[in-house]
Formats: structure tokens, C-alpha cells, sequence
């Protein structure tokens, strides 16, 4: 067993030499113990173990790896060093195992640099300054060894300034011509405020935007674990309570109800370049609801699908059909109503030449409540008939059974009531014709009803 020692966690040039002279060596993974001074190991340390004498002349590996190891080194896994050495023991003997990126011990490489690499990012992301006597100050809690790997792009972003960014492994001082290094640090040793963060919370709550608040997209690209070290996530709690109401402020304010047709002209113009999800991507159009804007029913469906999406109008490929006729047997003129969909855009899975409708999930639903919303607020109905759980989900925020609601009357926001029933495609999929003519005489009897809450 031949011990290497490392000066440094993240020292990526000593780790390469190191695992040269090894390699040259042909010394076996299981055969070296990596350590690094300071962590761990022998209580007393003590220099790297010499290596045996080179076997081979030379070898060369590709550039993939080098910035793999490159990325990777700088993770707190123990294991790193090495994994890495025994991913180039491989590279020696297969030199296209790179390339097969379902290997176990490729993927757990790719994993760690990956972690590296977000963690990169998040500093960057999340350091914030503070001034004191005309030097800014820094706290950052990094996941892993990113300090000095970071170091470069602070230098270029503050060139001017005169910073130092604190952690508790290392810290990294810049006087405006030279980079130097001092040991880690408390988050005491951070000051906790400075006069300019009045104005840069206010700047971000003016630029908060309630319409496209995201709170779980929100919360993985920005974890609360950095909210102590940035001023303005103190007022994000505040801004999400109130982030409905100034939603609907927005639209008051944008779309004056003395205007509903101007208003919900524009939202539909707006929703034809939405991109709110990914669904955009391939259906071939938004597909937007229609109907009179002072209309007292809303019916909201699940997606558009292929007729439709080709058409641009909701409701009119066979599903449309069947609920034309159902509306025809229970008495109600479809043009008295406003007909939409929860998700606006079509989502298939292709089977040949053909697109096979999908369930949209949670997150599209989601994203889409946002064009819902507004067009509800234009529409102003008196009533909300539901057709299917998708359509369930998105009017009411949350996923119910239909079984749980069918039967019953919903009080929804707004002093509006809500009917729920079956998406007439249902009926389309029944096999048994017994079976579709009963649900069938159901799902009139519940439009029928939802017509006269």
C-alpha cells in the first residue's frame, strides 16, 4: 500500500502529477491511499510514500478526462482521488471507456463533478457584499473546495473593488492587484448589513413580479441554506403571501373591466408566445379559450388535443363533438358559454404518424393556472363546470378525485360556484355501449345541473 499525500483538497496539479507517477508506475488503485494534510490520516502526517520505479515510457489521455478530474477534485467526497485513478487505469487499458456513459463508475464521476459544478455556480449566484471602510466583506458556506476555483471569476467581475470572500475553509482577498489566500472564517466575522441594502431591497421588491412566481422553482435554483447571506430573501416570505393579491391588481390595472374585450384580446396575443412550460416546444399552436367575455358558465376542459391543436379552437375534434351533443341534450346554448382548457398547449407522445394525447402533470397545470387565473378575472363568471380532474386541479389549486366532488357543489374564490364531471372523452374510451350510454345520460344530467346552481 503506497500513502500520497496532497497539500490541498482541491490541488488539481498535484493529483495529476501524482497519479502520473503512478500510472507510469502501473501501480494498482487498491494499492494507493490518498490523503490530504490536514484531513484526517496519519495523526502526525508525514510525506507521500515513494513510489516504485516507472514501468512504461509514457501515455497520454484525452482532454475529457482532464476536465473531469478537473471538476471533480474539488468535491468533499473522500473517494474522489481515488475513483479518479482508477477511471484512468481503465483510460490505459480501454481508451474509448469515456465514451460509455452508462458505466457505474463513469456516471458517479459525472454525478460529483456535476455537484462541483452547480455548487460553482451557486457562488457566484449568491455571494453578496457588504461595504465596510471602503472594503466589501463576503459570506459563503460552499458545499465543496469551489474557494480558489472561483477565484478568477470574482477577480474579472470586481476587478475594481477591493473584497474579500469569507468561508469557513479558506478565505480569498482581493486589494485591486493581487489574489492572496488567509485561513477560513465565522459568519461573525462577516459584517451583517451596510447602508446600500435599503435601496437594493427595495430595488427587488419593485421587480418582483407576482405573475411569474415560481415558489418550487424558486426554492431549487435559490436553497434557503444561502437566504441568511442575502439581503433581499428577507422580504421573499412577505412578497409570496402578498403575490396573489398584487396579481390580481395587475390585471385590474392592465385590463380594466370597462374593457373586457380589448383585455382579453390582449391576454390571448400574449398566451400565443407562451412559454410558461415546456409543452410549447412541440405543439404546433397555443390553444386559447373562446366565448363571450360577460359570460355567466366557464367551462374549463383538460388540453387541447390533435384536431385542435391544428385548429387553434378548444372542443372540437371528437371529444368536442360529444360534448356539442351533450350540451344540445341538456338544454344549453355552447355559444352563452367561455370554453377553455387548463393546459393551453396540446401534449402527445407520437406512435408512428400519429400523436397520442398524454396527462399533463402536476407542474404543467401549474404553470398554466397563470392564462386560468386571468381569464377568470376578465370573464367574471357566476359558475365553473369542470370537466375532468386535470381541469379540477387547475381550478382549484389542488388534485381531488372526481368521485370526491362530483356529486357536490363547489365554493370556489370569487363568490363563484363549481360543478365538476367527466371529460366527455371518457365516454369515447368506454368499450361496453350499455356502460357509455349510462355515463353518458350522467354527464348531461351534471351540465345540466352545473347550468342551474
Amino acid at each position: 500500500m503506497y500513502r500520497i499525500r496532497l497539500p490541498r483538497p482541491d490541488d488539481i496539479s498535484a493529483w495529476r502529477e501524482s497519479a502520473r507517477q503512478a500510472a507510469l508506475a502501473e501501480v494498482d488503485a487498491s494499492d494507493l491511499l490518498w490523503e490530504v494534510d490536514g484531513e484526517g490520516g496519519d495523526l502526525f502526517g508525514g510525506a507521500s510514500d515513494p513510489l516504485p520505479p516507472a514501468v512504461r515510457a509514457s501515455f497520454t489521455v484525452s482532454r475529457q478526462f482532464l476536465r473531469l478530474a478537473d471538476d471533480v477534485i474539488p468535491h468533499r467526497d473522500p473517494q474522489r482521488f481515488s475513483l479518479l485513478y482508477s477511471m484512468l487505469q481503465r483510460l490505459l487499458v480501454q481508451p474509448g471507456a469515456m465514451a460509455d456513459e452508462a458505466d457505474p463508475l463513469r456516471r458517479r464521476l459525472d454525478l460529483l463533478a456535476k455537484e462541483v459544478r452547480r455548487d460553482i455556480h451557486k457562488m457566484r449566484a449568491f455571494v453578496r457584499f457588504r461595504e465596510v471602510d471602503g472594503r466589501y466583506v463576503a459570506w459563503f458556506e460552499p458545499d465543496h473546495h469551489i474557494v480558489r476555483v472561483n477565484a478568477g471569476f470574482f477577480v474579472r467581475r470586481f476587478s475594481t473593488m477591493r473584497w474579500s470572500i469569507l468561508t469557513p475553509d479558506v478565505s480569498i482577498h482581493w486589494d485591486g492587484s493581487s489574489l492572496t489566500e488567509g485561513p477560513g472564517a465565522t459568519r461573525a466575522d462577516a459584517p451583517a448589513g451596510d447602508p446600500v441594502e435599503a435601496l437594493w431591497k427595495g430595488y427587488y421588491a419593485s421587480i418582483f413580479n407576482p405573475a411569474r412566481l415560481k415558489v418550487g422553482a424558486m426554492l431549487k435554483e435559490m436553497p434557503r441554506k444561502y437566504w441568511a447571506n442575502m439581503p433581499e430573501t428577507a422580504l421573499i416570505p412577505d412578497l409570496i403571501a402578498g403575490a396573489r393579491a398584487r396579481e390580481i391588481e395587475m390585471v385590474e390595472r392592465t385590463m380594466p373591466r370597462g374593457n373586457a374585450d380589448e383585455a382579453w384580446r390582449a391576454l390571448r396575443a400574449e398566451a400565443s408566445h407562451c412559454t410558461r412550460c415546456d409543452l410549447h416546444r412541440c405543439a404546433t399552436q397555443t390553444v386559447f379559450g373562446e366565448g363571450p367575455v360577460d359570460a355567466d358558465i366557464m367551462v374549463v376542459g383538460e388540453q387541447p388535443g390533435d384536431q385542435e391543436d391544428l385548429a387553434g379552437r378548444p372542443f372540437v375534434g371528437p371529444a368536442g363533438q360529444l360534448f356539442e351533443r351533450a350540451l344540445d341534450d341538456a338544454g344549453i346554448d355552447r355559444s352563452r358559454l367561455y370554453v377553455t382548457n387548463a393546459v393551453k398547449h396540446f401534449k402527445f407522445e407520437p406512435r408512428g404518424k400519429r400523436r397520442i394525447h398524454a396527462k399533463p402533470n402536476a407542474g404543467e397545470i401549474k404553470a398554466c393556472r397563470w392564462w386560468i387565473d386571468q381569464e377568470r378575472a376578465i370573464i367574471s363568471p357566476r359558475r365553473i363546470l369542470m370537466l375532468g380532474t386535470t381541469a379540477i386541479h387547475s381550478v382549484t389549486g389542488k388534485a381531488s378525485s372526481l368521485v370526491s366532488v362530483r356529486n357536490g357543489v363547489m365554493a370556489l374564490e370569487g363568490n363563484i360556484e363549481g360543478k365538476a364531471t367527466i371529460h366527455p372523452s371518457y365516454l369515447l374510451r368506454l368499450p361496453d355501449r350499455e356502460k357509455a350510454e349510462e355515463e353518458y345520460a350522467r354527464f348531461v344530467a351534471d351540465l345540466r345541473s352545473g347550468a342551474s346552481l
